[in-house]
């Protein structure tokens, strides 16, 4: 019995890149390591400019520095494994390391979740009640915002690890992606999944799914307030204002929810169509997130300049 519990449980996972497209792959690798590039290379310089410069020391520059320092750590959780695919032929993960990488994915993904939220509060206030917006949003309410995001994305994935770990895994040990997803390792399990999968929608309603709600009755009262505006041109200049966070929410949560919707109920989609969401899911938001904010916003786009300049 003893040997048979080892034998069911595989000492590591195997990870996917594109099955089918392996002639390529060295190309796929340049396409990558190019957006990751440009992610870390992105996120890190919005970093450094809102860090250094004091006049952009405000909510708005504030909550855009959390986006961006969250856009960074998803890029390095998830760089490693999709790299090592393409360039080493490196598909072996250990559970432990899987368990991991997989606790940062979700966490992270959580508190970006909760920054976008929170990005939606700024705007909000500064349109809807601009008077009170410097004793509403002060630093030290920020920061303290920060933290219960951390606690919560954290929080609410560290149960997940081990609720995995207890799993005996007999079943085919193959990924469909290039890192780990809760939602992968759990179709694994030859064992009863029905705590992980209802603690896993759980999870999600109360993060993503209140978040997104949240974010679309803010822009609602958003839109109420300046519809009330007599001119055309206000109308413009405040909605303006929105536009990057507009972006940046539907960066994030359409493949997040495109991918959670073919996990659960895309049994019969093309594997392609699964593994390219994917892709989409953790590549596409850490790399425009930046962009957006550089292109939209012309205070960060005047200290590019400048330091580009020097």
């Amino acid at each position: 019995f003893m040997l048979n519990d080892t034998k069911m449980k595989p000492t590591v996972f195997l990870l996917t890149g594109i099955p089918g497209q392996e002639v390529i792959n060295l190309w796929i690798s340049m396409l990558f390591f190019s957006m990751y590039a440009i992610s870390i290379t992105g996120n890190s310089v919005i970093l450094f400019i809102i860090k250094t410069d004091l006049s952009l020391h405000e909510p708005m520059y504030i909550f855009l520095s959390m986006l961006a320092l969250t856009d960074l750590c998803l890029s390095i959780s998830t760089m490693p494994t999709i790299l090592g695919i393409f360039w080493f032929n490196s598909r072996e993960i250990s559970i432990d390391a899987c368990l991991i990488q997989l606790f940062f994915i979700h966490s992270l993904s959580f508190m970006e979740s909760s920054v976008l939220l929170s990005m939606a509060f700024d705007r909000y206030v500064a349109i809807c009640n601009p008077l009170r917006y410097a004793s509403i949003l002060t630093t030290p309410r920020i920061v303290r915002m920060g933290l219960v995001f951390t606690i919560r994305g954290m929080g609410l994935i560290f149960p997940l690890p081990f609720l995995l770990k207890r799993f005996q895994y007999c079943r085919d040990n193959v990924l469909s992606h290039s890192y780990c997803l809760h939602q992968e390792v759990m179709k694994l399990a030859c064992s009863d999944i029905t705590v992980n999968s209802i603690y896993g929608l759980f999870v999600i309603i109360a993060t993503v799914g209140l978040d997104s709600l949240l974010i679309l009755l803010s822009y609602v009262m958003i839109l109420r307030t300046v519809l009330r505006i007599a001119s055309r041109e206000e109308h413009f200049k405040a909605l303006n204002t929105c536009v990057s966070h507009i972006c940046a929410v539907l960066l994030f949560y359409t493949p997040m929810i495109g991918l959670s919707v073919v996990h659960r109920f895309g049994r019969n989609s093309a594997p392609l169509v699964q593994i390219l969401m994917g892709y989409v899911y953790m590549l596409v938001p850490p790399l425009m997130n930046p962009i957006v904010y550089s292109v939209k916003t012309k205070q960060i786009r005047v200290r590019i300049a400048r330091v580009l300049l020097r």
